[in-house]
């Protein structure tokens, strides 16, 4: 009897442990990301079209993810810059519904969203502004010269990972498309899909459509 108790117990913190930690990455994170192989991606808004068709895929939208280093009076860190559009960043409900600071309405223009383990560290708030460093410079005759803007802290979030928390700065998509030097054009396109446990079929179906023009992997390969 203590024996088969042991193991019912086991196996229900396990897999609890196992839905929560799934749950949060498949909030956060697209169930599939169709990516360029050459490049930025330039006509995303047709190819996201065609994706939104195939059967079992709920939405599509493009993103920009890359890193950066932030700036803080001095103190500086690297982090990871995902920019988003303010109405996808809203739709999200682990990033929407774990605002601790701010609203999701705020989230648009030249600002950017960040985790709570993040300002803390950075002793920042919503008002504060920060100072982010593209990775690619200005060529000059004098060798290139990092790019630098600043913006100003919208939003503070708590979605319980402390990855996300600490290492993720969240921004609008055409101000990450400005800093990164990439107008009119995203790195990846996210797809939610009805099923994120069973996903083999909807993946053949969007691997057809983007045979050529893009790369194709799921959270699973990522995770």
């Amino acid at each position: 009897m203590l024996g088969v108790a042991t193991l019912i117990i086991v196996m229900s913190v396990m897999n609890g442990f196992r839905a929560e930690l799934i749950g949060r990455i498949l909030g956060l994170n697209g169930h599939i990301s169709v990516y360029s192989q050459s490049g930025p991606m330039t006509d995303y808004g047709a190819l996201a079209l065609q994706l939104q068709d195939v059967e079992g895929v709920v939405s599509v939208f493009p993103t920009i993810e890359s890193q950066a280093l932030l700036s803080v009076s001095g103190a500086a860190s690297g982090a990871m810059v995902r920019g988003m559009s303010t109405e996808d960043f809203a739709r999200k409900p682990i990033l929407s519904e774990s605002i601790k600071m701010g609203d999701a309405e705020d989230f648009t223009g030249n600002v950017v969203a960040i985790g709570v383990e993040m300002a803390d560290r950075l002793k920042l708030t919503v008002g504060d502004r920060i100072t982010l460093i593209a990775p690619k410079g200005k060529s000059s005759p004098f060798g290139t010269i990092p790019r630098s803007r600043s913006y100003d802290v919208a939003v503070i979030f708590d979605v319980g990972m402390y990855e996300y928390n600490n290492g993720f700065v969240f921004m609008p998509l055409p101000a990450a498309q400005l800093f990164f030097q990439l107008p009119g054009s995203v790195t990846a396109l996210e797809i939610m899909t009805k099923d994120p446990m069973h996903l083999d079929a909807v993946r053949k179906g969007i691997a057809v459509v983007a045979e050529g023009r893009a790369g194709v992997y799921d959270w699973r390969d990522l995770n």
